[in-house]
């Protein structure tokens, strides 16, 4: 079999594909939930807050320095970045994160819920009329 043969049914394979339209749709959603807690919910928790932005929130470690320059325009001393923790959005993304899981868990349970619905429940055994019909004939058979 020829190498691009081979890889052709490899990528035509339904599972190939379904999992690239999940990947994307995927990262479409969560897009969708970024815009929803960036516009909708953190906004309402701001003003729950008193007007706090979480996103600028963030503990500094250490105060940026400005860059000295003397009278000819020569540096003398190099800018330092501040170093700063930035937990607000931390806080933000992991809101992000907790809507995403909660939606693939209602998601999975759902699937689970049919798959289980469409499961056959097995043929139920004789009744107990029947199991004693089957015995008399069996023993009418020796």
């Amino acid at each position: 079999m020829s190498f691009i043969k081979e890889f052709k049914e490899f990528a035509v394979r339904g599972n190939l594909v379904d999992t690239a339209v999940a990947f994307v749709m995927g990262a479409s959603f969560g897009k969708i939930v970024s815009s929803f807690v960036d516009g909708i919910v953190m906004p309402l928790v701001g003003m729950l807050t008193g007007g706090v932005d979480f996103n600028d929130k963030k503990w500094v470690l250490k105060d940026a320095i400005p860059e000295v320059k003397d009278a000819a325009g020569k540096v003398i001393e190099k800018a330092v970045l501040e170093v700063s923790v930035k937990y607000g959005t931390f806080l933000t993304n992991l809101i992000d994160f907790i809507i995403v899981a909660f939606a693939v868990f209602l998601v999975i349970k759902a699937i689970n819920k049919m798959k289980k619905q469409e499961e056959a429940p097995a043929p139920a055994g004789p009744s107990s009329t029947d199991q004693l019909l089957i015995e008399i004939r069996d023993a009418l058979k020796k």
